[in-house]
């Protein structure tokens, strides 16, 4: 907390600045679509302490898929180039998260359903469940759903092969 301000103002700055970030963010991807000659509607909204931006699309979202890319590839480079944008303008570093077409939202879903998964098969067999490598936010959402079903887990390895190991209890 900065001096002179109270716990409530710096939840309002922090609103406000996570706020920002998301129409900085969404005028770096409007333009975007705008030179991919792509449609798409930007949603802003502020989830979990960040940014949290989506381009939708009311037509097919197959032209949006190539924004998504396979596994994910190309949303995680404009997310990037994003977040750069966003710290060109404001001089801080941001956390925003970019989904598109639903991709993360789905990824998420499957993600959350394979930790929860992992858990029960580290309980049934009392041995430790060692998964895929995966990127920082896939490891992330299986580490919540593995502490949802009250187990312990934790990333080993190196990028860009890091996993995630399940602990028994």
């Amino acid at each position: 907390m900065t001096e002179g301000t109270t716990p409530a103002a710096e939840g309002v700055d922090t609103l406000t600045r996570l706020e920002q970030e998301g129409e900085i963010a969404a005028d770096y991807l409007e333009g975007l679509l705008d030179i991919a000659d792509l449609d798409g509607d930007i949603d802003m909204d502020v989830e979990a302490d960040r940014a949290a931006v989506s381009i939708i699309s009311e037509s097919t979202s197959r032209d949006l898929q190539k924004l998504v890319g396979r596994d994910g590839e190309v949303l995680e480079a404009l997310q990037e180039l994003t977040r750069l944008a966003v710290h060109r303008e404001t001089g801080d570093r941001s956390r925003l998260m970019l989904d598109i077409a639903g991709y993360r939202a789905r990824k998420r879903a499957e993600l959350t359903e394979l930790g929860a998964k992992a858990a029960e098969e580290a309980k049934g067999t009392g041995e430790p469940v060692k998964l895929k490598a995966m990127t920082p936010f896939e490891r992330k959402v299986v580490h919540d759903a593995v502490a949802a079903a009250g187990l312990h887990s934790e990333s080993e390895g190196e990028e860009p092969q890091r996993c995630v190991v399940v602990l028994p209890a």
